[in-house]
């Protein structure tokens, strides 16, 4: 139904009105459909009306206006009565703890979460090496630079040398599509797992 403004305003007034009635009036679902039903008489016929407050509706909006709260506030009267008159209870769920987690001195990250990546992820990756994995690192990397002198000369040249531009774009386009196949796949296993379990 298309309302003016003015209509549209006289619309919240009404709803208001009622809101307003039954939250401070306390009025039973029969009172308030008595004062809708006299305010909604007084729209008519022109020659008919008694209050110029109400006339800016015609019959068919005024019955668009009654069904609308016929299925809006009149059919969830008790659940409204219960929103305004009852009293409400402040429940406190749970109490505070606080924690304290001891925190290693020699270590420069934090442990993985629980919930997070696993250990080994962790310890390979993120962990710092431990001292004694820190000196045999050294001692085989002065062994390893004395006889890696001559390779550090063929390292100086380019890897992809061999290959054309076109090389690459194919390589990289065989990688993409593998990861979007496999996205993909992936998709539709948890759609039909989804679908399954439902």
């Amino acid at each position: 139904m298309d309302f003016s403004i003015v209509q549209y305003s006289k619309f919240m007034t009404l709803l208001d009105m009622l809101l307003h009635n039954l939250r401070t009036l306390h009025m039973s679902l029969e009172d308030s459909l008595k004062w809708i039903g006299e305010v909604m008489a007084e729209i008519g016929p022109p020659h008919l009306q008694k209050n110029e407050k109400w006339n800016v509706f015609d019959i068919k909006q005024a019955k668009a206006i009654i069904d609308y709260l016929k299925i809006s506030l009149f059919q969830h009267y008790k659940l409204y009565e219960f929103l305004f008159y009852s009293t409400r209870e402040e429940i406190v769920i749970g109490t505070e703890q606080t924690i304290e987690v001891v925190k290693p001195s020699g270590c420069l990250f934090p442990n993985p979460l629980e919930e997070g990546i696993s250990f080994d992820i962790y310890s390979t990756f993120i962990e710092p090496p431990t001292t004694l994995d820190t000196e045999m690192k050294g001692s085989d990397h002065e062994q390893g630079s004395e006889e890696s002198q001559p390779e550090a000369s063929t390292s100086d040249t380019d890897p992809l040398a061999g290959f054309t531009i076109e090389d690459v774009k194919s390589v990289l386009g065989q990688v993409t599509d593998d990861i979007l196949i496999g996205i993909q796949v992936l998709n539709l296993d948890s759609v039909l797992t989804y679908l399954i379990t439902d």
